[in-house]
C-alpha cells in the first residue's frame, strides 16, 4: 500500500541513532526491511521531498493502520514541532532541524528498547545493530509476515545463558542483560507497568536495575515509552551543549517536546 507521510525521511530515521533494525536492502529504489512487535514490513521510498515522503509498504491497510501507523508516529504534529523551533530563533538548533527535518520519534516495542540500550552503552550504532540481529537469529523466532525475518524474544522465550555467547559481542553488558531479563521474566506485570507510569517515574524505576544509569534511562524512556520530555545526554549532546549553547539547553521551551529537539541535534552531530 502507497502513503504519503509528512516530515518524514526513512533513510534520516534509520540512521538517526534511535533504531537498530532498519535494514536496508535497496539503495535504488531506497527500501528497509522493519521488524516491530513480530511484524515484518518492507518499506520502499517512491519520492521524497522537504515536505514528506510517498512510501510503499508490504502491509496490507489493516496491518499498517493497526501496528504501523503508531509505529511512525503519525499521531504527532510535527508542523507544531517545526514552529516551536522557528519561534525559538536559534540559528544552530535551526540548522540542525533543516539537516534532519525527516526524522520522526518512532513508538518502538518498550522491552526491545530496554535491552538495546543498555547494549548501547560505550558502543557504535553499527555494533549496537549486529549484535541485536545477532541475538534474533540466535534465538531463532519467526515474524508473522515473514519467516525468515526473525523478531525479539521476549522475556521467558530463551535462556538468559544466550547472552553469554561471545559472538553476540556483548562484552562486560551481559551481566547488566542476564539480570534484567531474568527480572522481566520473574515480574511479567512489570512492562505494563512502566507503560502506565510518568516520565519521572519510569525514569527513576529504570534506574534501579543494574547496568541503567541516566543517559539510558532516559533513551529508554523516550523512545521505548515516548516520553518526549526525556533528553537523553550521551558524550555527542555533551559536547554540542558546551559547544553551543554553554553546557544548558533549555528544555523548558520546548516541554513535551524535547526529545524530539534533541534527536534533531543529535542527528546534526553524527552526520
Amino acid at each position: 500500500m502507497k502513503k504519503y507521510i509528512d516530515h518524514f525521511n526513512l533513510k534520516m530515521i534509520a540512521k538517526s541513532g534511535q533504531c537498530f533494525r532498519f535494514k536496508c536492502i535497496s539503495e535504488s529504489p531506497l527500501t528497509y526491511e522493519v521488524v516491530h512487535r513480530g511484524h515484518y514490513v518492507k518499506i520502499t521510498e517512491l519520492s521524497a521531498d522537504k515536505s514528506g515522503s510517498v512510501l510503499d509498504f508490504s502491509c496490507d491497510e489493516v496491518t499498517f493502520d493497526e501496528v504501523f501507523s503508531d509505529f511512525l508516529d503519525l499521531g504527532t504534529d510535527y508542523n507544531y514541532v517545526e514552529k516551536a523551533i522557528y519561534d525559538f530563533n536559534d540559528s544552530h538548533l535551526i540548522e540542525c532541524y533543516k539537516k534532519g527535518y525527516g526524522i520522526r520519534i518512532l513508538k518502538q516495542d518498550l522491552w526491545e528498547m530496554i535491552v538495546s540500550f543498555l547494549i548501547s552503552q560505550n558502543n557504535n550504532i553499527k555494533r549496537i545493530s549486529n549484535s541485536i540481529e545477532a541475538i534474533c537469529k540466535k534465538a531463532d523466532l519467526p515474524s508473522i509476515e515473514n519467516p525468515d525475518a526473525k523478531r525479539f524474544p521476549r522475556p521467558g522465550e530463551i535462556d538468559s545463558s544466550l547472552f553469554d555467547d561471545p559472538s553476540l559481542g556483548l562484552g562486560y553488558r551481559v551481566p547488566y542483560l542476564k539480570e534484567i531479563y531474568e527480572y522481566a521474566r520473574k515480574n511479567p506485570d512489570w512492562l505494563n507497568m512502566l507503560s502506565g507510569m510518568s516520565y519521572t517515574d519510569a525514569y527513576e524505576n529504570l534506574l534501579s536495575h543494574l547496568g541503567i544509569g541516566p543517559k539510558v534511562s532516559n533513551c529508554i524512556c523516550l523512545f521505548g515509552l515516548h516520553h518526549t520530555d526525556a533528553f537523553p545526554i550521551d558524550t555527542h549532546i555533551k559536547q554540542l551543549l558546551d559547544k553551543y549553547y554553554d553546557g544548558h539547553f533549555d528544555t523548558d521551551y520546548f516541554k513535551g517536546i524535547a526529545g524530539i529537539i534533541q534527536q534533531y541535534l543529535f542527528y546534526y552531530e553524527i552526520m
